[in-house]
């Protein structure tokens, strides 16, 4: 394998040769231009990305161009040529340029020929006899210029082979250039079957023996006249660690796995190679990595530092302990995991290494954050420190290190940590604020993904849905190609999940189906991924009253530990598994349920948000119960830390529990007030299960005020059609999550409200049509489907 000429190079040169003579017309040379800079500079391409494929785009053209010429034949073959008969093509003139090109001998002088398109320097030109200021005719690059620096490359390199090695390289271009023989067999009728050599062209014309020439050629060049264009692929050690260099960065970067097509080609690459560079090992890990196969990538971590550090010592011993770590992590062995950070922190201490101490310690932080009680007798030892500890050191280090990605991090680490200690949502948002100016000061568009994330939550917590809506399709739009993929899973996850709270299922899941397939080929998104779609039947199921498939959905989804799930699907998974609980009328076991999540988050510090809606679903359970008014404690805690937390959700579901309470003790008016006053705000929520149920209670509420004034007076009939209109608006809205027994419940309402308004033919009417619902939801509920 050659350390750095392959055919593909030369094509690059004669490309260039060819720029050089002017030969490219005005229309092309940025294209032409273009395609060689692509090749020869490393470049960031996700500046022109804007979906997950795009980003492969350059692996599999310097694949391509390293193993057939037809790229060179995408690129020229639409383009004229401006010099020669009409109708040529600028191909055509790069195919005579390689044929030019019919000996060893002629590869040398082609190679010699390169140092005429540099420009000369003032030494060259005295020596030459030439003044310093003479005018050099024709295209010449500089030497120190991109294309310079390839042709005093492509020409040290070539003077560096050895005989054989010149040898070896002309055959592979024979090789490489040989499927455009056909096309010159069509264009030229002089072409002879060994033109592309022309020594044996010559002992052809000169009367050699025929048996000779066939011999000749059989040795210099194999079984290539025959056809048999097997072999050892022309690739150099530079295109390999290039496109090594290139697949860990974009695996890295955005968290995909390798496409098939191109791990296929790469791998064709290495099996005919010579040597096989250590990365390929690293390059493997990470595969086997987002694969989720752990023993394969355990074992291809330490073999590929096994190979890198052997004359090392220990420089960078904490690198491999740090991805042991996150590996470990990821699959679950959480001690584990804390025990290999926690020595990396050590030996990156000792070895001054200040980059992967401070990323460790950031880690170890949000590490914490899920898994608090692993991390609990280290905050106590204070061997890390305490969470706002860290964060305050990472925070004036990363700064004074000018570390902006963790300066960043940290800061929305900050604002999340406030966000979820109830604490003041300004701050949170000067934190957020902050972390903003130095992502766009700094251009780090890899981060919008955390910013926006973080954004969206909190739209979410001060109940405008609309806008965390609009963050998300806002990062989807305009950021989703510039971040890693778990950051457009969690935004699509996100929407979907919005729509679903709406009652359009199919949508919400086909929200989910529009995402990539070959990014949702890594383990870890994949499970995400699945789980959001199973809890999103879920929902569906449970409203359907389906609760066999609810079931066994359920089971799937609570076979994985609870430290596996991320926070946010763990605290659905709880609300969906007590809903479950409650509707299959296993009260008891909802209520431990309950209490054990309670007394977690208290031990844990959680997030506030999650023992709000605990306490929510107590006082729900407890109304279930028959036994609302024991809840009354329950709700105002409840609502106390909601509006100190400013969680507007879960306040205005708090609000209809005290006015749900308030209708239990007869204070008609007092909750009617207060449902009226939160209802516009609740609606703002776009949850049409807050909405319904706080106008179902609204009903109640203007039906006890109708029974208290007088018999058939207009007053009581004023309140007897607000408390239709409302049943009518719960109606609507659990129509829309298609909850079926809650139609049920509100066309019973409809009809006892006609019945005591004395509408006997409209009560009869929507007693018949409760019926209807009640079939509807027998059939629903054996997971049939409506005819």
């Amino acid at each position: 394998m050659a350390r750095y000429l392959t055919p593909a190079k030369i094509g690059l040169l004669a490309l260039i040769e060819l720029y050089t003579e002017e030969a490219i017309p005005s229309v092309a040379v940025l294209p032409v231009l273009s395609f060689i800079t692509s090749h020869l500079i490393d470049h960031d391409t996700s500046n022109s990305a804007t979906v997950q494929e795009t980003r492969w785009n350059k692996a599999e053209h310097t694949v391509g161009l390293v193993i057939t010429i037809k790229e060179f034949e995408k690129l020229l073959g639409s383009y004229p040529f401006l010099m020669g008969m009409p109708g040529r093509k600028l191909w055509d003139q790069f195919v005579e340029k390689l044929w030019d090109i019919n000996s060893l001998d002629a590869l040398h002088a082609f190679f010699e020929n390169l140092q005429s398109m540099l420009q000369k320097t003032k030494d060259e030109l005295r020596r030459l006899g030439e003044p310093d200021d003479a005018v050099q005719e024709g295209i010449k690059f500089s030497k120190t210029s991109p294309f310079g620096a390839f042709l005093r490359r492509a020409y040290l390199e070539y003077q560096r082979l050895r005989f054989h090695d010149c040898a070896e390289l002309w055959k592979h271009f024979v090789r490489y250039r040989q499927p455009t023989s056909t096309y010159l067999k069509r264009k030229n009728p002089n072409f002879e079957r060994m033109s592309f050599d022309s020594v044996l062209l010559l002992g052809e014309h000169e009367d050699w023996d025929p048996a000779s020439v066939a011999t000749l050629a059989s040795v210099a060049y194999g079984d290539m006249l025959t056809g048999d264009h097997n072999g050892t692929l022309p690739v150099s050690t530079d295109d390999i660690e290039s496109l090594l260099d290139f697949q860990i960065d974009q695996m890295q970067k955005y968290g995909n796995r390798v496409p098939v097509e191109i791990r296929n080609q790469f791998h064709d690459l290495l099996h005919d190679s010579y040597v096989v560079p250590s990365l390929t090992h690293y390059l493997n890990f990470l595969d086997s990595w987002r694969a989720g196969d752990l023993p394969t990538a355990f074992d291809l971590l330490h073999r590929y530092f096994d190979y890198t550090m052997q004359n090392r010592d220990r420089q960078f011993y904490q690198y491999a302990l740090m991805n042991l770590a996150v590996l470990q992590a990821d699959f679950g062995c959480h001690n584990e995991a804390l025990s290999a950070m926690l020595e990396t922190v050590a030996t990156a201490r000792e070895n001054g290494d200040m980059t992967c101490l401070n990323f460790a310690l950031n880690w170890l932080f949000h590490f914490g954050r899920a898994h608090p009680r692993l991390v609990r007798d280290l905050e106590s030892n204070n061997m890390v420190g305490s969470g706002k500890e860290s964060l305050a050191y990472l925070r004036v280090k990363a700064k004074e290190s000018g570390m902006w990605t963790l300066w960043s991090s940290v800061l929305l680490s900050e604002a999340r940590v406030g966000l979820a200690n109830g604490e003041s949502v300004a701050a949170s948002v000067g934190c957020m604020a902050r972390s903003s100016q130095v992502i766009l000061q700094k251009n780090m568009k890899n981060m919008f993904g955390s910013q926006l994330s973080l954004s969206a939550a909190l739209w979410d917590r001060l109940g405008l849905t609309m806008l965390s809506n609009m963050t998300c399709e806002l990062f989807l739009l305009c950021h989703a190609g510039h971040s890693i993929f778990d950051d457009e899973l969690k935004m699509n996850c996100r929407l979907a999940m919005s729509l679903a709270f709406r009652g359009n299922y199919d949508e919400a899941l086909q929200k989910l189906e529009t995402l990539e397939a070959n990014s949702l080929r890594s383990w870890k998104p994949s499970q995400y991924w699945h789980k959001y779609r199973g809890m999103i039947k879920l929902k569906r199921d449970l409203h359907h009253n389906n609760l066999d498939g609810a079931e066994r959905l359920l089971s799937q989804l609570l076979q994985s530990k609870a430290d596996d799930l991320e926070p946010d699907l763990a605290l659905m998974l709880d609300s969906f598994e007590i809903e479950y609980l409650t509707r299959r009328g296993d009260l008891q076991s909802a209520f431990e349920k309950i209490e054990n999540l309670l007394s977690t988050v208290r031990d844990e510090k959680r997030d506030i948000a999650l023992r709000v809606k605990l306490l929510l679903s107590k006082a729900a359970l407890l109304d279930h119960c028959g036994r609302p008014q024991r809840g009354f404690s329950i709700a105002m805690q409840a609502a106390r830390i909601a509006w100190r937390s400013r969680l507007m959700p879960y306040l205005w579901q708090a609000v209809g529990a005290i006015a749900n309470i308030l209708v239990s003790l007869g204070e008609f008016e007092a909750a009617a007030e207060m449902l009226v006053a939160v209802l516009p705000r609740a609606l703002e929520c776009e949850a049409s299960a807050l909405p319904a149920q706080l106008y179902s209670i609204l009903a109640d509420a203007n039906m006890g005020q109708a029974g208290a004034v007088q018999a058939k007076s207009s007053r009581r009939m004023e309140f007897m059609t607000k408390a239709l209109h409302a049943v009518e608006r719960a109606f609507d809205h659990y129509s829309t999550l298609e909850d079926v027994n809650r139609q049920c419940e509100m066309m019973a309402k409809k009809a006892m409200i006609m019945k005591l308004s004395g509408e006997m033919v409209l009560a009869a009417d929507y007693a018949a049509a409760y019926v209807a619902l009640r079939k509807r939801a027998e059939l629903l509920s054996s997971g049939g489907h409506e005819p």
